[in-house]
């Protein structure tokens, strides 16, 4: 069976309303894929009659269904790698001479899906701060599913297969059955909760780098400068934003410059003093 006109309305309607997600007509075969598991979870013969009885009768755990079924969550660690790679050789060297005095720094991954991002960061801070040096690095994901797995740091031989190599496979993993497990020493660095980024933000410290990357691509451009304005807020003066490949602050939000860091680019506010070696792009 296909959506109606109506069903697919009320769907996209309520993810826009939840999450800020843009589904344009022409998405009605992919809501309909991503939701057959989630009627055959509550009983529902079908998506139709799952839908039918949610617009009846509203059931705000099937809406949280709804929006965790149709949040992409496509990750892998070390995703597009350059990124990862401009945090050892431009980003880290000079914020470690710069945070000399408390010798410690906070990253944020946001829309952190199930934590790869966030244990790759961890991995990252791991091999190249200093002795003495401490980090934090906060996970947050619209996907209640997604925030429980993260928490839990288990991965499947596939996903760990996916932008480890093998010797950090070995010294931050350990074997839990079939999957591998993120070591203590690594998770006591991370921690992961619930968070809309179209919601007003919590309240947070200031972070020296935020990775926003690969979610603003779903949202308007209303949507895109209110969460661009909300990270402004708790990025330190000097710190860095990086967004995917396919994103840019440029047209939407005006206090962002880009820079150059390493082979790719990240952003700061233009009151900010550059970051060592990253410079305007």
């Amino acid at each position: 069976m296909t959506l109606s006109q109506a069903e697919f309305a009320f769907v996209s309607n309520l993810v826009r309303k939840e999450a800020s997600i843009v589904l344009a007509p022409g998405k009605e075969y992919l809501v309909e894929a991503r939701l057959i598991p989630v009627a055959r979870a509550v009983g529902a013969a079908n998506v139709n009659d799952f839908i039918g009885d949610l617009q009846k009768r509203p059931d705000p755990a099937h809406q949280i269904r709804i929006i965790d079924a149709l949040t992409t969550n496509e990750t892998s660690f070390f995703r597009d790698r350059e990124p990862f790679s401009a945090l050892t050789d431009v980003v880290l060297p000079e914020l470690i001479k710069s945070r000399s005095a408390v010798r410690k720094l906070r990253f944020w991954s946001a829309a952190s899906s199930s934590g790869q991002e966030a244990y790759s960061l961890a991995i990252t801070l791991q091999e190249t701060l200093p002795t003495g040096w401490t980090y934090e690095i906060l996970g947050t994901d619209i996907s209640t599913a997604m925030v429980e797995r993260a928490n839990k740091a288990e991965y499947s031989q596939v996903e760990v297969n996916r932008g480890l190599a093998a010797t950090q496979l070995v010294q931050y993993f350990e074997r839990a059955g079939a999957h591998w497990r993120v070591i203590p020493a690594l998770r006591r660095n991370v921690s992961f909760k619930h968070m809309s980024l179209t919601a007003p933000f919590p309240p947070m410290q200031p972070f020296d780098v935020i990775f926003l990357r690969n979610v603003l691509i779903y949202f308007d451009v209303a949507t895109k400068r209110q969460v661009l304005r909300n990270a402004s807020k708790i990025l330190r003066p000097d710190g860095l934003l990086f967004l995917g490949a396919a994103e840019t602050t440029i047209g939407i939000d005006d206090n962002y410059e880009r820079v150059a860091a390493g082979r790719t680019s990240a952003y700061r506010t233009r009151t900010a003093a550059p970051v060592g070696a990253a410079r305007r792009g």
